[in-house]
């Protein structure tokens, strides 16, 4: 007997039932059970590593195309919302560590903590599956390509494109986002078989804790921004990106997240042609949360250590951070490895202390990108709500009957 399509169990519940079952069945599975998941976990990791720039590829540049005549201005106009809520989420994070950091560490001591990913169980075997550019060159070649393909009267090549557009969309639909819910099961099976998470959390909690009601409070801020340019209910923009979030916790990886980021924004009420650009756009240059995180615990390691603390230092890293993390998205904690050059040269870290602040960071590393990916959304909501008011100005037809922006 087949369920009926209202009965089947949604996305959302099925990731919060893959991630109690990991943490559960990590308590008591034995390690060579373990190791099968883990080694899905491997092909499935490296078959996502090797499709994500091109889904990067095929969602942004037909969606740059159909964005028409004023493909360079929306453009702009995402990146510097991107970079602006940014530097917000950064700023918001050292005021409010300098407010409560002192008097939280007061008398603390640092423990001996380890890389969480260093007791992780291995594979029982790998299969290289090497992408065919990374992350960058994707998004590169689709702004390159989206931009030319509004400036050419051929339609051939866009014809092309929006043809792969529903190749990717395909493998987006029968592929991956079935498998998510196993993937995350097997990540948090391996985290809580190997214990060190734990450590790292109970060392860091009071920050922990402080860190992750700052990345509450930031959504609450970026939803009531767009909730107010858009004239929509925040809490139920917010709800509707629920399954993204979620997903982002398991993955904590924000351009692995974009299959569900993007239906969801869709849902929640973004044009489809936007949110084909806005989506994969941001997972790659729109860390806002992973850009908290970092500024939060580098102050705490350096009120850890006697650090001296000086504005102007803050202020310029976390201005450098911002521009960093375009090269993070992708791989589980690839912002705290994208950082520890700017860690070492900006704040004077050395060894241990960067040791230190990826085994905070990985620990939790997904609240950082469940954050990075539900405020795409929210810009998103910016930008579609701009480009129907620019469009309503020259007289044309609304975004959400299909048509392409001009």
């Amino acid at each position: 007997m087949t369920a009926s399509p209202g009965r089947r169990i949604g996305l959302l519940p099925k990731i919060i039932i893959a991630i109690v079952l990991g943490i559960v069945c990590g308590l008591f599975f034995p390690d060579w059970l373990t190791r099968v998941f883990v080694t899905v976990n491997g092909l499935f990791g490296n078959f996502l590593g090797f499709v994500i720039p091109l889904i990067i590829l095929g969602l942004i540049a037909p969606a740059i195309s159909e964005l028409g005549a004023g493909a360079g201005k929306w453009l702009a106009i995402t990146t510097a919302i991107a970079y602006g809520s940014t530097l917000f989420a950064g700023f918001l994070g050292f005021g409010v560590s300098m407010a409560v950091l002192p008097g939280l560490l007061a008398d603390k001591k640092v423990g001996s903590v380890a890389n969480p990913e260093d007791s992780l169980l291995a594979p029982y075997f790998k299969v290289e599956m090497a992408p065919a550019f990374g992350v960058m060159t994707a998004l590169l070649l689709a702004f390159v390509i989206g931009v030319a393909l509004t400036t050419i009267k051929g339609d051939v090549i866009h014809r092309g494109f929006v043809e792969f557009r529903e190749v990717i969309n395909k493998v987006i639909t029968a592929i991956i986002i079935p498998l998510l819910p196993i993937y995350i099961f097997g990540i948090f099976l391996n985290m809580t078989a190997a214990g060190e998470t734990y450590n790292v959390i109970t060392t860091f909690l009071g920050v922990i804790l402080m860190v992750f009601a700052l990345t509450v409070v930031l959504l609450l801020i970026q939803y009531s921004v767009a909730g107010a340019i858009a004239h929509r209910n925040p809490l139920r923009m917010l709800r509707e990106l629920l399954p993204a979030y979620a997903t982002a916790l398991g993955t904590s990886s924000s351009a692995a997240t974009i299959p569900v980021t993007l239906r969801q924004t869709i849902r929640s009420g973004v044009s489809e042609p936007v949110a084909s650009f806005v989506i994969p756009l941001c997972a790659t240059i729109h860390l806002a949360g992973s850009t908290l995180k970092i500024t939060c615990f580098s102050l705490a390691v350096m009120l850890l250590y006697g650090l001296p603390i000086h504005t102007g230092t803050i202020v310029g890293f976390i201005m450098l951070l911002g521009i960093m993390m375009v090269a993070a998205p992708g791989v589980p904690g690839g912002a705290i490895m994208t950082a520890t050059a700017l860690l070492q040269s900006q704040l004077g870290f050395n060894a241990g202390q960067v040791g230190l602040m990826i085994a905070t960071y990985i620990a939790i590393d997904s609240f950082g990108t469940a954050t990075n990916v539900t405020g795409d959304a929210a810009i998103a909501h910016v930008v579609d709500t701009l480009a129907r008011r620019d469009r309503r100005r020259h007289g044309e037809p609304d975004l959400h009957d299909g048509t392409a922006l001009a």
